[in-house]
């Protein structure tokens, strides 16, 4: 966790949640990419781990924590989210938790066995489609 220069403040002062119901990747090796989406068995929320910083222009940004595919995650991308377990919401948010060993310590993923993904339409490539619910739908 936070190895990039870029990222160690940010990490150590200035993480956050971020909530989702699921998230997309893309087989690479596919021909045309085929994306899947990849959610809780359960469909419960999700909280990502992020980070934010102040960019050059005052505005902010935001990244997701990423870590090594688990699971059937691993089956789709060699990275994900790192999926926060409900028992490390505070200690990731916690201001006074600064030190990048402590944190790894604190801090829990969700077990692997609760996500799941599916193959979805092509669709979701292209943003004139909009954020309907449909493209979550099994292809």
């Amino acid at each position: 966790m936070a190895t990039n220069a870029y990222f160690k403040s940010a990490f150590s002062k200035h993480r956050c949640l971020i909530p989702a119901d699921g998230w997309y990747e893309w087989i690479k090796d596919s021909k045309p990419k085929q994306p899947h989406y990849l959610c809780r068995k359960d469909r419960e929320p999700m909280f990502f781990a992020g980070i934010f910083a102040e960019r050059d222009d005052g505005s902010l940004g935001c990244a997701i924590v990423t870590e090594p595919g688990r699971g059937s995650a691993a089956e789709v991308h060699d990275r994900m989210p790192l999926i926060l377990d409900d028992d490390s919401l505070e200690h990731w948010l916690a201001p006074d938790i600064t030190d990048r060993e402590t944190i790894k310590q604190m801090v829990r993923h969700i077990d692997a066995s609760l996500l799941e993904h599916w193959p979805v339409s092509t669709k979701v490539n292209k943003p004139s489609e909009g954020q309907s619910e449909e493209l979550i739908n099994p292809a």
